[in-house]
């Protein structure tokens, strides 16, 4: 996947202050305070900065974490991930493959048929309903 870089500037001016903090920054919300972290509309969650589909809502499920949760990606292509020893935890953090939004953490405590729980700020996605 090509890579979309910008100026922290650029982004600031294109994103909401939640968004900024959240996908430029690596923030996170409250739980339980996002958009789609309760949400059931049938569609695609898209990056809120490049628009790359990331998760279907066919994936997602309520893991009473408070944030949006999915069991698997559009594709493996779509995100990437990598280790994430910040607060005193070790994590697994989960990128935008393309903009290297910072989307949320993964992990091995999902449902089947994959066991993992991708566990994603609202402020990150953008829901595209399916028509």
């Amino acid at each position: 996947m090509e890579k979309l870089e910008k100026p922290l500037e650029e982004w600031r001016d294109e994103l909401s202050d939640t968004q900024f903090h959240v996908c430029r920054l690596g923030g996170t919300e409250r739980a339980f305070t996002g958009e789609y972290y309760a949400t059931k509309t049938p569609g695609i969650y898209h990056c809120a900065c490049c628009a790359t589909a990331l998760f279907d809502s066919d994936a997602k499920y309520d893991s009473g974490s408070g944030w949006p949760s999915y069991f698997q990606p559009v594709s493996e292509q779509a995100i990437a991930s990598k280790e994430d020893f910040s607060h005193g935890m070790h994590r697994i953090e989960v990128k935008c493959a393309k903009c290297d939004a910072h989307l949320g953490h993964v992990f091995p405590d999902g449902p089947a048929p994959t066991g993992l729980r991708y566990c994603i700020n609202s402020a990150s996605l953008k829901l595209v309903p399916k028509a």
